[in-house]
C-alpha cells in the first residue's frame, strides 16, 4: 500500500475550519444561539467587516487552480441559482429559495423575482419556526440541556489541551465572552462564537435580522401559513451526534485561522450573491485538499447534510402537494447529488431554476 505523506499543518487547520464554516451556515440555530450568548455578555457596537473575496487573488496568482475549481463546480448538479420553481400535476407551483443565515445587508432581502413569488404564496416554509420565539433556546435547553451544555461536571478547560487554553480564552475575550462564563458550553457552541465575523455578531447584537427570520415574521404578520421543516432540538441533535474530539479539534483549529475566517465568509457571500452555490465548497476546499480518509468529516457530511436533506424533502412533500408555497432554506442544502433539489426530483417533482434579479 502506498504511504501518503502527512499534509502540512496549515492544510489540516484549514480543513477543520472549513468544515465548521460550512456547518455554521447549515444550521439555523447556531447563529441564533450564538447571538443570544453575545447579547447576554457584551454591549452592542458597530464593527466594520474586514473580509476580502479570495477569488480575484486566485485568478491573479493561480488561474489554473481557479479553472479546476470552476470545472468541479460545473459538474455539481443544481449549483447555479437561488430560486427554483417546483411543479407537479394537480398542484399549484411552489418555489424553493436558498438563503444564507447571515444579517449582511447584501443577503438580508429577497431579490425581486423571489419577492414576487413570496408575495403570491399562501404558505411560507423555513427550516424552523422556533426562531420567532425569543425563548426557544431556553425551551430547547430545558428539554435537552445535554445538547448545548456539559451536564456531567466536565468543563471545556478540562477538555482542551493545556497548551491551547490561553488561545481559546483570548479568542473568546476578543468577542467579549469570558471563558469562565461559557466553560460548560459544548465546544461547537463556542466555535459558533469565534468563527462568525465580528461584524456579523455585532449586527445580531444590535437587533439585525437575517432573511429567514424576516420571511417568517412577515408571513406571520400577513396571516400566511407558516411552517417549519425541522425543530431546534433536531438540529442540535445532528451537531451533537458528532464526536467530542471532532468538535474540540474544530474549535482549536478554527481559532488558529484567526482573521482568515473573515475572508472565507466574504468569499462565500460573494459566490452566494452571484448565485453560484455549487462553487462555494470547491473554492473553500481549494485552500486545503480534502482528506478522503478522514472518518470524522464523512460522519459530519452524513449527519449534517445528507440526513437533514432527506428529512427536509420528506416533510416538504405534503406542503408541495397542497401547492403555492414558498420554501426558504440554507442555500448549501440545494446543490449536489444528495441535495434537496435532487431529493425532491426523485419524489416526482419537476424543478427548474428561475432567472432574473
Amino acid at each position: 500500500m502506498k504511504n501518503t505523506p502527512p499534509r502540512p499543518r496549515a492544510d489540516r487547520i484549514a480543513d477543520h475550519a472549513l468544515r465548521f464554516v460550512f456547518a455554521l451556515n447549515l444550521l439555523f440555530f447556531l447563529l441564533f444561539a450564538a447571538a443570544l450568548v453575545m447579547a447576554a455578555t457584551a454591549r452592542a457596537e458597530t464593527i466594520a467587516c474586514t473580509g476580502k473575496d479570495l477569488i480575484p487573488g486566485l485568478a491573479r496568482d493561480d488561474p489554473a487552480k481557479l479553472a479546476a475549481i470552476r470545472a468541479e463546480a460545473a459538474a455539481i448538479p443544481n449549483g447555479d441559482g437561488l430560486l427554483w420553481k417546483i411543479e407537479k400535476d394537480g398542484a399549484a407551483p411552489s418555489y424553493l429559495f436558498g438563503t444564507m443565515h447571515l444579517t449582511d445587508p447584501r443577503v438580508a432581502n429577497l431579490p425581486a423575482t423571489a419577492q414576487k413569488a413570496y408575495d403570491a404564496s399562501a404558505a411560507v416554509v423555513v427550516e424552523t419556526t422556533e426562531i420567532l420565539d425569543p425563548q426557544a433556546s431556553i425551551k430547547a435547553m430545558a428539554e435537552r440541556p445535554d445538547l448545548m451544555m456539559f451536564t456531567d461536571g466536565r468543563t471545556l478547560d478540562q477538555l482542551l489541551p493545556a497548551d491551547k487554553i490561553d488561545g481559546v480564552r483570548a479568542a473568546l475575550a476578543k468577542r467579549g465572552v469570558p471563558l469562565a462564563a461559557v466553560s460548560r458550553m459544548k465546544p461547537w457552541m463556542l466555535t459558533s462564537l469565534v468563527a462568525m465575523p465580528a461584524c456579523e455578531m455585532a449586527r445580531k447584537k444590535s437587533g439585525a435580522a437575517f432573511l429567514d427570520l424576516k420571511l417568517a415574521e412577515v408571513a406571520k404578520a400577513q396571516g400566511k401559513d407558516l411552517l417549519g421543516l425541522e425543530t431546534m432540538v433536531e438540529q442540535l441533535d445532528a451537531m451533537n451526534a458528532l464526536s467530542l474530539d471532532f468538535h474540540i479539534q474544530g474549535l482549536i483549529e478554527t481559532l488558529a485561522l484567526g482573521d482568515r475566517l473573515d475572508d472565507l465568509y466574504e468569499t462565500m457571500l460573494v459566490l452566494y450573491i452571484e448565485g453560484r452555490t455549487g462553487m462555494i465548497m470547491p473554492v473553500l476546499r481549494s485552500l486545503a485538499p480534502d482528506d478522503t480518509s478522514d472518518d470524522g468529516y464523512a460522519a459530519f457530511e452524513q449527519k449534517m447534510i445528507e440526513a437533514r436533506n432527506t428529512v427536509m424533502a420528506k416533510r416538504a412533500i405534503p406542503i408541495l402537494d397542497k401547492g403555492n408555497a414558498f420554501i426558504a432554506v440554507g442555500a448549501l442544502h440545494l446543490p449536489g447529488d444528495k441535495g434537496l433539489i435532487e431529493g425532491l426530483r426523485a419524489r416526482g417533482y419537476r424543478i427548474s431554476a428561475m432567472t432574473g434579479p
